[in-house]
């Protein structure tokens, strides 16, 4: 899983604080306080995270060695770590916040990244069918999600993890402590794996390999699909796969069931909807009837995520999204994004259902024609 509500705009895909961590929660708990430390920043020094002169990176390797980690190994990780202004300041600047649905849209439902779509399900046909045997999640949708993050593999992004991490974890005026929970497990994650932390590379909010799992996804979803012994989402696409089903069906994916329905509404969305919301199915139909938005064929009891997608300046689509609409966004915490991934599975489950087609025998025998 991504970091929420973030695009690392370095990618096709498309996933931070001055003191140590224990004398910062002394001093002050407020965001402001954070930011007058946050702007200090740009003065660090790459050896800024060595434990023998930061506090809190001796305070994480103290807790990881008593979790049975050798000392010098960890010191080893966190003094290579350098600290990268641009991680920082790549955080204010997700398209999630600042793009129209139409303007999203686009950067995802391109022909080029539909054709590889099917093509990365031909090529893993047979990791695609367990994955959705056991998971119940269908190939479109798993590809889809590998697409939007990393375009099946070809970006999963060019800053070194430790460094993103670290830099985050320990100088981000609001979410540092989220990320020093994901600095933890990234360092045990290597340790486990016997792989050298500062060699892998991933988004400038730590997300890594084919899915763009950050480090606690890793830890609790990340499955060893081709059964060789080992969980790789860093090289290995089959362990990809099962992954990304892995992480749908723990967070309660409903196999067979619709994502989102169309629905029609008024030239601008009616204030008394709160829509756009990712959270579990929230307003029932019936209230949604009342407020002027129509939806076909679900009971009036029915509970959706009710979505106003801007398409243009002054037009709105509207559609309806189920529990499965809420689970992608269990993925990446944002309506447009859930979306997009929704409707890239689309596009290259027709692209197949074509292909296939295409394929059929048309009865006239072998080279006759029509």
């Amino acid at each position: 899983m991504r970091w929420p509500n973030l695009i690392d705009k370095t990618q096709s895909g498309s996933g931070k604080r001055m003191m140590p961590v224990g004398k910062w929660k002394r001093v002050s708990g407020t965001a402001v306080a954070a930011f007058a430390l946050w702007v200090l920043a740009p003065g660090l020094s790459a050896a800024d995270f060595d434990p023998a002169e930061h506090e809190g990176a001796r305070q994480l390797v103290d807790t990881l060695v008593e979790r049975g980690i050798e000392r010098d190994w960890l010191e080893s990780a966190l003094r290579s770590a350098e600290f990268q202004q641009g991680v920082l300041d790549a955080m204010e600047g997700a398209a999630e916040r600042r793009l129209r649905w139409d303007e999203y849209r686009e950067i995802f439902l391109q022909p080029e990244r539909i054709h590889r779509g099917v093509a990365f399900i031909e090529a893993h046909r047979d990791a695609f069918a367990r994955a959705e045997a056991e998971y119940g999640v269908p190939a479109e949708v798993i590809a889809a999600i590998i697409g939007v993050e990393t375009s099946y593999g070809r970006f999963t992004g060019h800053h070194r993890v430790i460094d993103s991490l670290s830099t985050l974890a320990f100088h981000h005026p609001v979410r540092g402590g989220f990320f020093h929970g994901e600095l933890t497990a990234f360092l045990e994650i290597t340790r486990e794996q016997d792989v050298e932390p500062g060699s892998l590379q991933g988004s400038y909010a730590g997300a890594m390999g084919y899915p763009q799992f950050i480090p606690t996804s890793y830890r609790a979803y990340a499955v060893d699909f081709d059964g060789d012994g080992v969980r790789d989402l860093w090289t290995n696409p089959v362990d990809a796969i099962g992954s990304v089903g892995n992480y749908f069906a723990e967070h309660g994916w409903q196999p067979d069931l619709p994502i989102y329905h169309e629905a029609k509404g008024p030239e601008a969305p009616p204030k008394v909807i709160d829509f756009n919301r990712t959270a579990r199915p929230y307003v029932s139909v019936a209230e949604l009837d009342e407020a002027g938005i129509r939806v076909e064929g679900l009971e009036d009891d029915a509970t959706v995520v009710p979505l106003a997608l801007e398409v243009s300046e002054e037009a709105w689509r509207y559609r309806v999204g189920h529990e499965n609409f809420y689970v992608i966004t269990r993925y990446n915490h944002s309506h447009l994004y859930a979306m997009a991934v929704t409707e890239l599975a689309e596009a290259i489950e027709a692209s197949r259902a074509l292909d296939a087609h295409q394929l059929e025998p048309t009865g006239n025998g072998e080279g006759e024609e029509a």
